[in-house]
This record gives structure tokens, sequence and C-alpha cells, in this order.
């Protein structure tokens, strides 16, 4: 008798459905799984074997072929250890074939029996779900993460002896969807800006960034702020939606940083990478591909600090993703594709140094200064909407300027969100949600200038001689700030604005 038991694998941030045939023949024992396993799949000979016979139940002596189906998938990971020891108890007669075959099953056995949890378990069970399964068993470990999906039946095993008994009669109880509501309405905030003296100039251009999911680049001496307000910038920006945390939640899941106590990841991510980092670490890659700092940044904020200190060959790698919004992985285990929607902050000092600009205190030469300048190339800047510029605090700004007095990130979030609102609704039969989203016939649409302000416009292009892609930047920044003004139409200041945010590169990258 062949069984069929349905499971799954993990390609990309999906999760398709493998179905794991189990045939026991007569002959000389022997136990093969086909199907481009990998070798922790190959391995689960053993941990099946024995898990069974810890359990209590006598291992076959026959005959045992596993075929993963598709068999040109590859397919790695334990999660299969589960569904394989299912399928042998089914042909052994121990469970009745019928109850379970259209079951979902995914899960690592260790050598006593016991269920361990696994990767990759959200998407997984998203996917299944969608195609028509109903019914999931997974580790207990994973049931939460498992039970976000709505609708479905899970249930949390310990050990495969109590599955077994809990096919002849149920004991294992279906987990209770948890309610998340107030995760995705609460306001916390842990890092405030009205800790940040001064730097008031700085502090708008961070919210113009948050109101319309624009890059920034931050410009200026150690010691200005530039770390500390990067950190407080989640902090304005809205709260995830449920279909956005599930979407990042797969993202984790599969990368197995989902904490014990976190089945869904309710908060915008905040990655900052070392400066050491590689661009496979950075966009994702490895033999069986996984998701980089650039997913894992995904709905969130990629914050590069000390920008000129990362390898140039690693900044250029994100050229692509902070255009199209995702990085395509080729790899000998497979081609990929993650999403990397991210608000890229960046900040670097204008020397190595840090203190170009401050008299007498640097002590650069012109070539370092270039060099250092250097490891930034022009199509990058050119994708970043924001420039700006932190200044070297005053004693003022500490001693005489009382906490009470700057303004609060609550405050700053309000305004935030209702610019936010503004583009909801005027997007709401366009497939974007922010004003950086905008595509080139979207922007002759939602941008229209008047004469003055394309004469701006037009003089600066030719002055600073920007590129088709700055022009656009320009256009949708000037959009942000007219919304933050609730302007219907963008004035000629807005523009002005919008130009003064891409006017760093001609002066340091001369």
């Amino acid at each position: 008798m062949v069984s069929k038991i349905i499971s799954s694998s993990i390609v990309g941030i999906a999760g398709v459905k493998v179905l794991v045939e189990v045939d026991l023949s007569q002959g000389i024992p022997t136990f093969d799984i086909v199907g481009l396993p990998d070798s922790a799949i190959k391995e689960a000979k053993e941990r099946v074997r024995l898990s069974l016979k810890n359990t209590g139940v006598e291992f076959p002596l026959r005959r045992i072929t596993v075929n993963l189906a598709p068999a040109d998938l590859k397919k790695e990971g334990p999660a299969f250890d589960l569904p394989i020891a299912i399928g042998i108890l089914c042909s052994m007669g121990i469970i009745e074939y019928g109850k379970i075959k259209d079951i979902f099953f995914s899960g690592e056995l260790s050598l006593d029996g016991m269920i361990k949890p696994v990767t990759g378990i959200l998407p997984m069970v998203h996917n299944l779900s969608q195609g028509g399964v109903n019914t999931f068993v997974v580790p207990h470990e994973n049931k939460e993460e498992a039970a976000l999906i709505r609708g479905i039946n899970v249930y949390g095993a310990k050990s495969l002896k109590e599955l077994i008994e809990h096919f002849k009669r149920p004991i294992i109880e279906p987990a209770v969807p948890k309610d998340h509501t107030e995760e995705f309405l609460q306001n916390f905030i842990e890092l405030d800006f009205k800790d940040v003296k001064g730097q008031e100039n700085v502090k708008r251009a961070l919210e113009i960034a948050a109101s319309g999911y624009h890059n920034i680049l931050m410009i200026g001496p150690p010691g200005s702020g530039k770390t500390m307000m990067a950190k407080r910038l989640k902090y304005i920006m809205p709260n995830l939606n449920f279909d956005e945390s599930i979407e990042v939640t797969k993202i984790y899941s599969i990368s197995g940083l989902l904490s014990d106590k976190e089945a869904l990841v309710s908060n915008r991510p905040f990655r900052s990478p070392h400066h050491t980092i590689s661009y496979a670490a950075l966009t994702g890659g490895g033999r069986f591909p996984k998701p980089g700092e650039i997913s894992l940044a995904h709905k969130g904020i990629l914050f590069l600090d000390e920008l000129p200190e990362f390898h140039r060959n690693v900044l250029e790698v994100l050229r692509q993703p902070l255009e199209e919004k995702f990085v395509n992985i080729s790899r000998v285990g497979g081609n990929v594709t993650y999403p990397s929607d991210f608000c890229l902050v960046a900040s670097m000092n204008p020397c190595p140094c840090g203190n170009l600009f401050n008299g007498d205190k640097c002590s650069c030469r012109l070539s370092d200064v270039s060099k250092y300048l250097a490891k930034i190339s022009g199509p990058l800047l050119d994708r970043i909407d924001i420039q700006v510029e932190t200044s070297q605090i005053n004693y003022d700004d500490i001693g005489y300027k009382s906490q009470s007095q700057a303004e609060n990130s609550e405050t700053i979030k309000k305004r935030v969100l209702k610019t936010i609102e503004i583009q909801k609704n005027r997007y709401k039969d366009e497939n974007i949600k922010y004003n950086s989203e905008l595509g080139p016939s979207q922007i002759e649409g939602y941008c229209q200038l008047d004469e003055a302000s394309h004469a701006l416009l037009k003089s600066a292009f030719d002055d600073l001689g920007l590129s088709m892609r700055a022009y656009h930047k320009i256009l949708k920044l000037s959009r942000t700030i007219a919304d933050m003004e609730e302007r219907e139409n963008i004035e000629i200041h807005h523009i002005a604005e919008a130009i003064q945010y891409r006017s760093l590169d001609r002066k340091y990258w001369k």
C-alpha cells in the first residue's frame, strides 16, 4: 500500500505542496528516500527508525521507499521527518490512512519520538490553506505561528506517541487563534525624538521620509546624532497592518528568527548590519538561498551606518532592490525571489576624520577625502530621495532647550499618519500606497506644476545636472511636502524644498 502524506517545502517565501509517498513492499530490508532530498532529509532514515522504535513501534523489516513529489524540486531540512513517519505508520496499518489523507504534517523528530519545531511553518500553512488544505498538524512550539492563518484547524503535537493515540481517539485540542488587534493599535514609543537636541532641519527631513516612505542620507560630523535619529524613525512611521505583518513574519519564519514568545512580527523591522557584511548576507544567498538583510528589513528600515565603510560591491547590489522592491537570487540550489520593500536610511561622515568643514580640526588630505567619498557611486546616490546635513551641536541646544520643549514622537507621528491617509485616499484605485512608489505615468497625473514651479525645476535641472531619475525624485518629494501641508497642488516652495534635499551630492561629490 502506498500512503501519500501532505507536506510542504519552501521556495523563496512561499510554501510549495509536497506529497510524501511511502511504500512498504517485500524484499531485502532497505530504506530509500528519493525526490532530490538534501543531507538533512537523507539522515531522516535514522531519526525516523529510532523515533518509531522508542515510541514502541517495531520498525518494519521490509523494503521502504519514500518519494518526495514533485521529484524535480530540491528539498531541504528536517521538516519531512514527521510526514515520513506518519506514512510508514499508515502503510503498517497502525494509523488509518482515511483519517489523515487530507491533513498536512510537518515536523522534526528526535530519537525519543518527540516532535521538534521547524522553520517556515507560516508560509507553508498560508499557501497550502489557499490550495484547499484545512487541517494542519505541526510541532507544538509552532502551533501559534500556524494559527495566525484564519479559517483552518491547527493541531500542535508534542510526540509521535501522542499523534498515534490522537488518531485512535482525539486527545489534542485545536489551537485557538490569538486576537492580535491590540498589537496593531498600540502606539508604544521606545525611543523618542524629544531626546534629540537641535537638528530641526534633519527632524523635518525624517518626517518627510516617514510620510512618503522616501530613502534618506544624513551627512555630518561624528556625535551630531545621526544614529540616534535613525533609530527613532520607525516610531513615527505607521504601524504594520495584519497583511503586512503576515508578509514580514513569513520572512522571519523561514529565517528561523521568530522568538518563542513572538509568533507574529507586529512592529516594523529595523535592521542595522555591520559594515563588514558581505553582499550575499545583504541580499540573501547560500547553497539553498535564504533571505538577506534587505528582505529582513521588508516593510521597515534598513539602516546603513558609516555608509562609505561598506565595501563598494556590497553597496552596488542595493541598486536593483531599491528600484524594484524585490531581489532575485540565483544559486546552485535554485532561483528564488525575495521581497525587499524597505526604507533605506544611511548616515556618513563628510570625510574619514569627520571634521571636513569644522575649522582646522580636519586632518584629512584631499586625496583621502576623494577616495572616501568615491566609495559611494553616483547611481546609488541617485536612488536616495533625501540628502540632509547634520550640524555640530551647540551648547545652547543642550543647556537651555528643555526636554519638555522638544517635540515628541507621538506628535510627529500624528502628522505622518494624517499625510499617509491623504495618499491612501488619492491612490485607492492605484496599486501603490506612498508617493515614493509613483511611476512615470502616475507622476504626470498626480504631480502637476504651475509655470513658476516649472521654471524653478528647469533651472535646477540644468544647473545641477540632474538625471531623469533625480527629476522624478524631486517631483515625488514635492508631492509629499505638499500633502504634509494638505495642499491639493504642488507649489513653488514645495519644489524649492525638494530641490534642497537633492543638492548635497553636488557639494561633496563634485
